[in-house]
């Protein structure tokens, strides 16, 4: 399948430049290596309105990490321009308008959670905001607890506390429900969509692909440095040729009768069939249910919705 360009899945319109909360502008990012440089970022245009929630996905290597350094002011880019609410990125997380929770960098295991919380809360004179965090994060029962002895779901909820001391209108995530068991993620988006409808913006790289397909309208596919698909996620979902019917055929009727019958149907991209069991893939599923059902005489009729985990694949290459 040919990489699909962002145009092409019909992106929502770039928000005006009062609402802008981030901007990727030709960004470039190489790196020197004993092979010789290596470009990392080969080229990013991103803009990111306020109380969005955005998943970035890409498989590894895709430059996902270092682009969110780089918005981060963690590093500079090689060319191009990243603004953070009007600003450079080094300067937002300065004034307290971004934070971040990373998968690197530690705690300090011998503070117990309170007194993790309470520290940074005093770097950043946000003493009044410790109760907030930590009840918004449930981390409260905890609150005695050594952070040696917190599982690794329970120091992401932790980081995620320290990350909202600030207040801040622009969350970065990286894998941020890593570790946390079923409950604990989606108690965790729950508390992202409060905070997007109440004009925080949240962008997340995850390996969840479902976490993406259930919790961000919008989905940006990373891959080999460039962004390969930004649109509305269901729209993603659906480039990958449509739903999938299936169902039985009856034992002994004609099998090649039935395919060209299903590959005559409108918009039919594919028509595969194993043993009497028929697969037609493509966006009119109704069409094929009906043929299959009534023409055909199948029986065990089955849907399957495209998933983002189809598109992943087929998108970046994966699949080949």
């Amino acid at each position: 399948m040919d990489i699909i360009s962002p145009q092409r899945i019909e992106p929502a319109a770039t928000p005006s430049a009062q609402r802008l909360a981030l901007k990727l502008e030709k960004v470039r990012k190489s790196f020197h290596t004993n092979q010789g440089p290596l470009e990392a970022v080969a080229g990013i245009d991103l803009s990111v309105g306020t109380g969005e929630i955005v998943a970035f996905l890409g498989p590894n290597g895709a430059g996902k990490t270092t682009t969110i350094d780089m918005m981060l002011g963690l590093t500079a880019p090689t060319s191009g321009t990243i603004t953070v609410f009007g600003k450079s990125p080094r300067a937002a997380v300065e004034a307290g308008e971004v934070s971040a929770v990373l998968q690197t960098g530690g705690l300090l295991r011998d503070l117990t959670v309170r007194e993790t919380v309470t520290a940074i809360a005093a770097l950043h004179g946000a003493q009044d905001r410790i109760a907030t965090v930590m009840e918004r994060t449930d981390i409260m029962s905890l609150a005695k607890r050594k952070v040696s002895k917190c599982s690794g779901g329970e120091q992401q909820r932790l980081k995620f506390a320290l990350a909202l001391l600030p207040d801040p209108r622009l969350l970065i995530l990286d894998e941020p429900t890593a570790g946390m068991d079923v409950a604990a993620r989606h108690g965790f988006w729950e508390t992202m969509r409060q905070d997007a409808l109440e004009g925080r913006t949240v962008i997340f790289a995850t390996h969840y692909l479902e976490e993406a397909q259930d919790f961000a309208e919008r989905t940006v596919l990373i891959g080999k440095g460039k962004v390969l698909a930004d649109g509305p996620t269901a729209k993603l979902r659906s480039m990958t040729g449509g739903r999938v019917v299936s169902a039985t055929l009856p034992i002994g009727s004609p099998t090649a009768v039935a395919i060209s019958a299903l590959e005559q149907l409108d918009q039919v991209s594919s028509v595969r069939l194993k043993g009497q069991r028929i697969q037609v893939t493509g966006p009119d599923s109704d069409a094929a249910a009906r043929m299959l059902l009534g023409q055909l005489a199948a029986t065990d009729l089955e849907i399957t919705a495209p998933t983002l985990d189809a598109a992943f694949m087929e998108l970046t290459g994966e699949n080949s």
